[in-house]
C-alpha cells in the first residue's frame, strides 16, 4: 500500500508541475492576485464581480486577470493542496510503519518540509507579483519534490544490480547536475519571458554572439522586467538570458548524449542509455520547435514536461548504478 501511495503521488506531482508550467505560460499567474483564495473567495465563481471589475480596469481580458485565468490559477492551487495532503499521508505512513518498511522515514519527512516551503513560494509568487527569483525557486521546488518522490518510489522496488558500475557513478552524478543547472536556466528564461528573445536558430539575431547584457540579465533581486536599480530590463539582457540557456542546452546535449551512448555500449545498461538518449533528443527538438514556431502553448508546456522527464531519467540511472548485488 505504501508503494502504491508513493507512486501515485509521484505521478500526481508530475501533473501538478506540468499544470503549473501551463499556468505560467498562459500568463495566468496573477489570475487571482491574492492568496490563498481568489479576491478573498474560495472559487473564482464567488468572485465574479471583483474579476469583472479588474478586467474593466485593465481594459479587457488580454491583461493578467480574466475569469478563465482565475480558474487556471485556482485549479493549480487546488491540486497543489491535494499534493500536500498526499505527502503528509506518505510521511505519516513512513513513521507508523517504519519497522515493517525497514526504511528511515527521514526522506518522507523532508518532503513535508519541502512541500511547505513550496506553499510559501507559491504565495510569494503571487504577493510579490511574479518576481523572477521567486518564480524560478518555485519551479525548482516542484521538480525537486518530483525527483525526491521518485527516489522514494525507487526505494520500494527491487533493482537487479549490474556489476562494474561503480566507475560510472561520478559521471552519472555529473549528468544529473548538468540537467539540474539546465532546468534552472530554463526556469530563468521562462520567468523573465525570454523564450522568444531569439527567434532564429541556431544563430540569435543572425549572429553567433549577439549584443548581450549579462550583468542585468542575471541580477537575482529585482522585479519582473526591471533591473535592480528600477530601470526597464533591456532587450540585450533578455537576449543574454536566452542565449545562456542555448549554450546550456548544447552542453547538456554533448555530455548527457555522450553518456547515454556510453551506457548503450555497456552490458546490462543498454535500456537506460536508450531511454536517456530518446528523452534528450525529444527535449532538444521541443526546444528548437518553441523558437521556430513562436512558442506555441502546447509545445512550451511539453518542453517543461520533457525537462521533468529528463531529470527523472537521470535520477533513475543514478539509483540503478548504485545498487549492490545481494549476497
Amino acid at each position: 500500500m505504501f508503494r502504491k501511495l508513493v507512486w501515485f503521488t509521484t505521478i500526481y506531482t508530475f501533473v501538478v508541475v506540468v499544470v503549473g508550467a501551463y499556468v505560467r505560460l498562459s500568463d495566468a499567474g496573477l489570475g487571482c492576485p491574492d492568496w490563498p483564495g481568489c479576491y478573498g473567495e474560495l472559487t473564482p465563481h464567488h468572485a465574479l464581480d471583483d474579476i469583472a471589475k479588474a478586467v474593466e480596469e485593465q481594459g479587457g481580458t488580454h491583461g493578467p486577470v480574466s475569469l478563465s485565468k482565475a480558474w487556471k490559477e485556482m485549479f493549480h492551487r487546488y491540486i497543489a493542496g491535494g499534493l500536500g495532503l498526499l505527502i503528509l499521508a506518505i510521511a505519516a505512513t513512513a513513521w507508523l510503519r517504519r519497522r515493517e518498511l525497514q526504511q528511515s522515514p527521514l526522506l518522507a519527512t523532508g518532503l513535508v518540509a519541502l512541500v511547505m516551503f513550496q506553499g510559501a513560494l507559491g504565495m510569494w509568487t503571487v504577493t510579490m507579483l511574479l518576481k523572477p527569483v521567486i518564480v524560478t525557486l518555485h519551479l525548482l521546488g516542484g521538480v525537486a519534490t518530483l525527483a525526491l518522490l521518485t527516489l522514494l518510489g525507487l526505494r520500494q522496488e527491487k533493482f537487479q544490480a549490474v556489476p562494474g558500475t561503480a566507475r560510472l557513478q561520478p559521471w552519472a552524478m555529473l549528468a544529473l547536475m548538468i540537467v539540474v543547472v539546465q532546468i534552472l536556466l530554463g526556469g530563468w528564461v521562462s520567468t523573465n519571458y525570454a523564450a522568444l528573445a531569439c527567434i532564429d536558430f541556431p544563430t540569435c539575431h543572425g549572429e553567433w554572439l549577439p549584443q548581450m547584457d549579462f550583468r542585468h540579465g542575471f541580477q537575482l533581486v529585482r522585479e519582473l522586467g526591471m533591473t535592480a536599480a528600477g530601470n526597464h530590463l533591456s532587450y540585450d539582457a533578455i537576449t543574454a538570458i536566452h542565449w545562456t540557456h542555448r549554450v546550456g542546452a548544447l552542453v547538456t546535449f554533448l555530455y548527457v548524449g555522450g553518456f547515454a551512448l556510453y551506457l548503450m555500449r555497456s552490458a546490462g545498461l543498454v535500456r537506460y542509455g536508450v531511454a536517456l538518449l530518446a528523452v534528450l533528443l525529444l527535449q532538444i527538438a521541443l526546444g528548437i520547435a518553441n523558437v521556430l514556431a513562436g512558442l506555441p502553448l502546447a509545445v512550451a508546456a511539453a518542453h517543461n514536461a520533457g525537462a521533468a522527464i529528463l531529470l527523472l531519467t537521470t535520477v533513475v540511472i543514478n539509483f540503478a548504478l548504485r545498487q549492490k548485488p545481494v549476497p
